[in-house]
């Protein structure tokens, strides 16, 4: 235990500021009516680091409560008070911060080295007392410490709490009946009003509900928390594209020049100077831990009824399209990842997107399917 600790103390695990503070944990995502709870990892064992999402269910949303964070070890539990990492044997169980319930993501973990704690499992949750998170299960273990690392390609490009929405975009949001969305819809700094053709059904102030979504649907003009979570959400997305776009030393550059129809893709970081167009079926392949991150300066056109498909056990979670113009897809077109688009997102009829439409101005739907990928 005392080589735990000093483990700890040494910089290992980040002693991050306390959820009050964070800005990233205030996204004004709410996915459901019960609270979940996941992470993601990126790096290798010896420099990893780790997010937590958490979402708070929609009637827990500002209410005064505890946030956990625990973390189990050979059959030895550890929790961090806020300060720093503790070991725990029985008696109450320390709260890491104590506050208004808000959802989002955090980073917990950054380049740590891991490697003397492979196997450790990573929990995270909330209650409004120790005796509620457990009755009511408000907890859930969301990442075991392995020596597997991102095998190949870049990075992860961390989305922050733009991360928990299917579709966000800042000016409008807008679908033709009867489009399929699994996840969260958000606009901001536009209203409610310009999420058309949902058929909204308010919650309150805080959320609303639509017979094509499974999630909640959110606009600029709802009650706080949810307005200024938006802006975060926003600017998390903003920055998303920002580092995406940014990402040096690609290593495909102009691959096929634009046309990459056809093509089996490694992972890696693409660059184009042009628009990207994929008139034929293209296969992404690659490790569940493999990165891609495609980078163009214009638009990114998938033809109808041309699939973009995985292989090899390649996750559309990570997977970036970084678009400087319009994203479209054609009628029965199908994408796999998220669309990081500056201009617009264009889902035309039949359209299928197996990951996240995050678009700087509008995003279209016409009897369109958006799932938001697993974490």
């Amino acid at each position: 235990m005392k080589k735990f600790l000093t483990y700890l103390k040494d910089g290992t695990w980040v002693d991050i500021v306390l959820l009050v503070l964070m800005i990233a944990f205030t996204d004004g995502v709410q996915a459901a009516p019960t609270a979940s709870f996941s992470a993601s990892a990126s790096g290798v064992v010896t420099s990893r680091s780790i997010a937590v999402t958490a979402s708070v269910a929609d009637a827990d949303l500002g209410k005064t409560g505890n946030y956990y964070l625990g973390f189990l070890l050979n059959n030895v539990w550890y929790f961090n008070n806020g300060v720093t990492w503790v070991y725990y044997k029985s008696g109450t169980v320390p709260v890491y911060s104590t506050r208004a319930l808000v959802s989002g993501t955090v980073e917990v973990v950054h380049n740590a080295n891991l490697t003397n704690m492979i196997g450790g499992q990573l929990y995270a949750g909330y209650g409004m007392s120790e005796s509620d998170l457990l009755a009511n299960a408000r907890y859930a273990m969301v990442y075991t410490v392995t020596a597997n690392a991102v095998a190949a390609g870049p990075a992860v490009v961390l989305l922050g709490t733009a991360g928990n929405f299917a579709i966000l975009g800042k000016t409008a949001v807008s679908t033709v009946p009867g489009s399929i969305i699994t996840g969260n819809v958000g606009v901001s700094p536009a209203a409610t009003s310009f999420l058309t053709g949902f058929s909204l059904t308010m919650v309150g102030t805080l959320s609303a509900t639509s017979p094509q979504v499974t999630g909640s649907l959110y606009g600029a003009d709802m009650s706080p928390p949810t307005s200024s979570n938006l802006t975060t959400a926003v600017s998390n997305m903003e920055a998303a594209y920002t580092d995406a776009a940014g990402r040096p030393t690609p290593d495909y550059l102009n691959l096929g020049s634009g046309n990459i129809g056809g093509l089996t893709l490694a992972p890696g970081l693409y660059k184009w100077g042009s628009s990207v167009t994929v008139p034929a079926d293209v296969t992404i392949s690659g490790g569940p831990n493999d990165v891609w991150i495609f980078q163009m300066s214009g638009n990114l056109t998938i033809s109808a009824s041309k699939h973009i498909t995985l292989a090899g056990g390649a996750q559309a979670k990570n997977i970036f399209w970084q678009v400087a113009g319009d994203a479209v897809l054609q009628a029965g077109a199908s994408l796999e990842g998220n669309i990081l688009s500056q201009s617009a997102i264009i889902l035309q009829t039949g359209a299928t997107l197996n990951g996240r439409a995050l678009a700087q101005t509008r995003v279209t739907l016409d009897s369109a399917v958006v799932t938001k990928p697993a974490p």
